[in-house]
């Protein structure tokens, strides 16, 4: 885009021997705007400067009056290596392509080309900075902000016209500008949290601008994450108490065997500071077992807080986790910021999700695991905070071990006490005991009186495997409780569309064995309820006394 081509080159000239008369040139000036003569070597005369020839013979040859004229050779260049070729620019240059002359281009032509050219570069450079969604600023080497685009206008309040020509130290602190040290340092800036001010969060790219390995500026991204920031402490002071803390393994509603044997192993271990490992897919009740742990034990009394790893960037989980320091080297106070496990001190920190946490982040959490100190990102003192830690996985760590995305070590040091807890698909015995408890939590909070679910609903409601396991069944009680005006029973019409759908779809592929596994859910509930007829009844949807009929129609015992 930006070629010579663009180049303004001056194709009117004609060439003759050194041999020639003067009066010759002075008579193909009169038609060519130039003379390109060959000598020993190459000399161009210009129509505008005929008036050199007026003083002379006309009958002198062009040879003699070069060797008494002050008329410097031109130089000879294709014009793709313009750009590339060191030119005095002295006389105009001769443009040759394949051994044979192309045209000619001066000086002026030249700085034309490159002030277009320039232009043109500036308008696309401004054209991307203001397309881009992140602040955009450029300085030269004195730090004098020369770019700064309509996102930095807005992420940092200050007009193009306050700060373009001024220091980029005149609006914030010496100590807090990253483009400083790039300056003076010349390595560049990758995904780094940073903190500009009080009031603003960012994640930074930048890079000194170098020419001739001199550097003669710098360029900085700043993408705003203050909102992002803002929230995740919001979330972290309204945390959902899920458990009692008085009794807190009491609010783990469960038949089932493996979910009974998960809450005994999380009762034994509740006292001690060993980490704990629990895993299970989304929704399955990880964090309530976490609380129950923590206010089941010794650290009752002290805070529990929670981070989730899918949710934060992967440049600020270090931050968020081991919290940020700047030092100051003038009056001020250092920039603090606690991280989790800081603002955890003698409680509990659950990290959610830590299959998704960044190896680098891994690493540093190993070592604090096992030498109980750390440093914050960007400081130097050693932090040793006493917090113990509960982990939660959605995927196999083991497997991500064995292909090389969690550290391995890691693994070892978290996984000593490992709680699994099974989807509620394999335990749809509890579906019946959470609907209740859920009913009777949102009867409460919304000011309703719908006080149970008619057999068809909760039939239904048992029969659908909920890929989202309790927090999905959760949703969709508080769902049908919000939409059921005027009733005291939560029935079908209120249950959501696609649960129903996808139910009757179910029993279409079934409808050819409809006995056959009619009899077998029978035996099912009766074998996951223990023989307990009002219990299986209930997991089934039906009344007793259907059931009885049933199990008589059926041969059962």
């Amino acid at each position: 885009m930006f070629t010579d081509s663009q180049m303004k080159v001056e194709t009117s000239f004609t060439i003759l021997s050194d041999d020639e008369k003067i009066s010759t040139l002075i008579e193909l000036l009169a038609d060519y705007s130039y003379a390109i003569i060959e000598s020993e070597q190459l000399f161009t005369i210009g129509k505008a400067e005929q008036y050199l020839l007026a003083a002379v013979r006309n009958s002198q040859t062009i040879k003699d009056w070069l060797q008494v004229s002050n008329i410097l050779p031109s130089e000879v260049i294709t014009v793709q290596d313009i750009k590339k070729g060191n030119l005095s620019w002295l006389r105009p240059v001769i443009i040759k392509k394949q051994n044979e002359f192309q045209g000619i281009v001066t000086a002026a032509a030249r700085i034309q080309a490159l002030q277009k050219e320039n232009k043109y570069i500036a308008t696309y450079f401004e054209t991307l900075a203001e397309t881009m969604n992140d602040a955009v600023t450029a300085v030269d080497s004195h730090g004098t902000v020369f770019y700064w685009n309509s996102v930095a206008e807005d992420t940092y309040q200050i007009t193009k016209e306050a700060i373009i020509g001024k220091k980029i130290g005149e609006h914030f602190e010496t100590d807090s500008i990253q483009l400083h040290r790039i300056l003076k340092e010349g390595n560049p800036i990758r995904g780094t949290y940073h903190r500009p001010n009080e009031h603003t969060h960012v994640l930074i790219n930048a890079s000194p601008v170098l020419v001739d390995n001199k550097i003669i500026g710098g360029i900085s991204t700043e993408h705003d994450i203050t909102k992002l920031i803002h929230l995740n402490q919001e979330l972290d002071s309204t945390t959902s108490i899920y458990v009692q803390k008085d009794e807190p393994f009491s609010s783990i509603l469960s038949s089932s065997k493996e979910v009974k044997r998960a809450v005994e192993m999380a009762q034994k271990v509740a006292s001690a500071e060993i980490p704990v490992l629990i895993s299970g897919e989304t929704g399955t009740g990880k964090e309530q077992l976490a609380q129950a742990i923590h206010y089941g034990g010794s650290k009752r009394k002290n805070p529990f807080l929670s981070l989730n790893c899918s949710t934060v960037p992967k440049d600020l989980m270090e931050m968020e986790l081991f919290g940020y320091q700047k030092m100051t080297f003038n009056a001020g106070d250092p920039v603090e910021i606690e991280g989790k496990i800081e603002q955890a001190e003698s409680g509990t920190l659950f990290i959610e999700e830590v299959d998704k946490m960044p190896l680098t982040v891994q690493e540093k959490l190993l070592h604090y695991m096992t030498e109980r100190s750390f440093t914050r990102v960007g400081g130097e003192q050693q932090k040793k905070p006493a917090t113990r830690l509960i982990l939660s996985s959605t995927q196999p760590l083991g497997e991500l071990v064995r292909k090389g995305e969690f550290n391995e070590r890691l693994y070892y040091q978290i996984s000593v006490i490992h709680i699994e807890i099974p989807p509620l698909r394999k335990r749809k015995e509890d579906i019946p005991r959470l609907v209740n408890s859920f009913l009777k939590m949102y009867n409460e909070k919304y000011q309703k009186n719908v006080t149970k679910i008619n057999e068809q609903a909760m039939h239904i409601v048992c029969s659908y495997d909920w890929p989202g396991n309790i927090k999905e069944l959760k949703n969709v009680i508080e769902h049908s409780l919000l939409v059921c005006e005027g009733n005291r029973e939560l029935t079908l019409e209120y249950i959501p569309a696609e649960i129903v759908e996808k139910y009757k779809v179910s029993i279409r592929g079934e409808k050819g064995n409809r006995e056959d596994n009619e009899m077998e859910r029978i035996k099912e509930a009766l074998k996951k309820t223990y023989g307990n007829k009002s219990a299986a009844a209930t997991l089934l949807g039906i009344s007793r006394g259907t059931l009885y009929n049933k199990i008589k129609e059926f041969g059962l015992k």
